[in-house]
């Protein structure tokens, strides 16, 4: 493994430790025993599962209990506007211009964590423990301003970690993180299901098909993720002739995929924030439709599943341009055998590319739904079914093969330097 790898891997273990020690960081001016009381009385709702992606930071009301989903919120309200306005979707094309496209999502950021901030701090004003005492123990007016200003600075340290990582390290910050987090409750969940098990409250054969899910579950997404379309690629003689000493790829490999863990995620942090707020309210009407978005019931799954379709198909729409590729082939002397080059190509691999989508969307919106409902069904935790075993293996495979496209490129960095 060449130093520049080993260097890599050290500074992403080094933020992801970073970002472990934020979530042990509370809020000042709360009593954590309320805290978790509140949080232990509703561990299978809404605010269990927000508690599972901020790596059980929310329970402990650490500074980053907001997580990093205000910053993947902002980033999907951009996503969006730059998909209706060409001039912003031009602005991430251009090197100066996406600087500022990212500056603007920070601001955005910034906006969302100060919303939600002052929500949640207001919302623990009214939260009492089983003996009546407050949740928090300073003036009220106060507790909102330095709730605020922690939760504030504790996202933006979270979301420049996530920076960090993809620039300096192995790449994919905001995923690492979130795959941090849920990977740090993993102990905890199966602590708290042996337990159930000795208490009687979930019987051994429950065991067995909870790990028959998660065995089904972990190997169909392994199989497809690794699953893709390679579209034949010729190229002219006289091409071949200049390249004969070089490695041409006489393919292009468009992944079932290829939107990643991407719609999960965004799916995820589209219905956390409402759920959650709907979870804290005191209205008995907003708590009624709180308790029919429950998480594994059949309107959160539908739900859940419509929104994964819907970021499956608007990310693969971002993240495979057919017009560049035909644009490049046509300049390298490549062409599909059987497609005329430029218009046709773009045409051809567009549509490739649709019935690809729509066979991976499928795929996503049914493993993040299906084995939920069924572990749900079971009284089982967040961490072993649905979009939980999906971001955690999808995250490790695009970092295992970062790490092996690393690994090859230091390979031929070393033979280009001893001439060979």
């Amino acid at each position: 493994m060449g130093n520049a790898l080993t260097q890599k891997i050290l500074i992403t273990l080094g933020f992801i430790f970073a970002y472990r020690v934020l979530a042990y960081i509370p809020v000042p001016g709360v009593d954590l025993g309320v805290i978790k009381e509140f949080f232990d009385d509703n561990a299978n709702n809404a605010l269990g599962l927000a508690n599972m992606f901020s790596g059980d930071a929310i329970r402990r009301l650490s500074i980053i209990s907001l997580g990093i989903m205000p910053y993947i919120t902002a980033s999907i309200v951009m996503e969006l506007l730059a998909a209706t306005f060409p001039t912003l979707g031009q602005m991430k094309k251009e090197r100066d211009g996406m600087q500022k496209y990212m500056q603007i999502i920070r601001y955005f950021t910034i906006f969302i964590t100060v919303i939600q901030a002052i929500g949640v701090s207001m919302g623990l004003q009214s939260l009492t423990g089983q003996a009546g005492q407050s949740a928090i123990m300073i003036d009220p007016t106060m507790f909102t301003v330095v709730a605020t200003f922690s939760m504030l600075t504790g996202t933006m340290l979270l979301m420049w970690i996530g920076e960090q990582i993809t620039q300096k390290g192995i790449g994919n910050g905001i995923s690492l993180i979130i795959f941090a987090g849920i990977v740090s409750g993993i102990p905890s969940a199966i602590s708290n299901t042996v337990q159930s098990v000795n208490s009687g409250e979930m019987n051994f054969l429950s065991i067995i098909m909870i790990l028959a899910i998660m065995f089904v579950t972990i190997f169909t997404i392994i199989y497809v993720e690794l699953g893709e379309r390679r579209v034949p690629i010729s190229y002219s003689r006289k091409i071949m002739m200049q390249n004969q000493n070089k490695r041409v790829m006489n393919y292009i490999p468009i992944k079932v995929n290829l939107s990643g863990v991407i719609p999960p995620i965004f799916a995820s942090a589209v219905l956390m924030f409402p759920l959650t707020m709907l979870q804290s309210s005191k209205s008995p009407f907003l708590l009624q439709i709180a308790d029919l978005l429950s998480p594994g019931g059949l309107i959160f799954n539908i739900v859940t599943f419509l929104l994964i379709m819907f970021f499956a198909f608007f990310y693969a729409s971002i993240a495979f341009n057919a017009k560049d590729i035909s644009d490049n082939l046509k300049k390298q002397g490549g062409f599909i055998p059987g497609v005329r080059p430029g218009e046709h190509t773009k045409e051809f691999l567009n549509e490739v590319a649709s019935r690809l989508t729509t066979t991976g969307s499928f795929y996503l919106a049914i493993i993040s739904t299906l084995p939920f409902a069924f572990i749900n069904m079971m009284n089982a935790s967040f961490y072993f079914g649905g979009v939980a075993v999906l971001i955690i293996v999808q995250v490790a495979l695009d970092t295992m093969r970062k790490i092996e496209a690393q690994r090859t490129m230091n390979q031929y960095d070393t033979l280009g330097n001893v001439g060979l």
